[in-house]
């Protein structure tokens, strides 16, 4: 099983595409979608798009795992990282992609077992589980990882509770839409 992860942004976009094999994880590809503050919104916003879209073409990842919008005081930066959510979730769509979404404290519990855990311990966790040896940065990236491991960690959670291992664009959509048939 493979799954993209995101931590969406404007200025930096992490992603991480993480394969689950049996019960190991292992590290594909990862990095940062970078873009320069002089930009005006919609070439942010089309340079992130074009990148993810091209990131899930090559990989063809089962699902994309992304972290919700976390609202703190700052409306300013809300708006904007709500933005690259969105064209990040329209790039899956395009291209028929199941999503999970996170809350960040989801991620944190998920991964590491606390959801009060900072960056630092985020940033050892996913690289012990990755086995990274180089540091992760920026720390979105590392985000996107934790992402994608919490995203397979809940896909697997799915897939066990299926009978006969079904694929997990139908679980997936199962979840979504209660209505339709497993």
């Amino acid at each position: 099983m493979l799954a993209l992860g995101i931590d969406p942004g404007t200025a930096i976009c992490g992603y991480g595409v993480v394969e689950m094999q049996g019960g190991r994880m292992k590290l594909v590809f990862y990095g940062s979608i970078l873009t320069d503050k002089d930009w005006r919104p919609e070439e942010r916003l089309l340079k992130i798009h074009q990148d993810v879209s091209d990131i899930i073409e090559h990989f063809r990842p089962d699902f994309m795992s992304i972290e919700k919008l976390y609202f703190n005081r700052n409306v300013n930066t809300a708006i904007p990282v709500s933005q690259a959510r969105g064209v990040l979730l329209l790039a899956a769509a395009k291209q028929k992609l199941p999503d999970l979404e996170f809350t960040p404290l989801q991620i944190k519990e998920n991964v590491t077992g606390s959801g009060t855990a900072d960056k630092k311990q985020i940033i050892y966790v996913v690289r012990k589980l990755l086995d990274i040896r180089e540091d992760i940065k920026p720390d979105d990236t590392a985000d996107a990882l934790a992402a994608a491991i919490c995203g397979l960690k809940h896909a697997r959670i799915f897939q066990l509770q299926t009978k006969g291992g079904a694929r997990i664009a139908d679980i997936l959509e199962a979840q979504r839409n209660p209505l339709s048939k497993r």
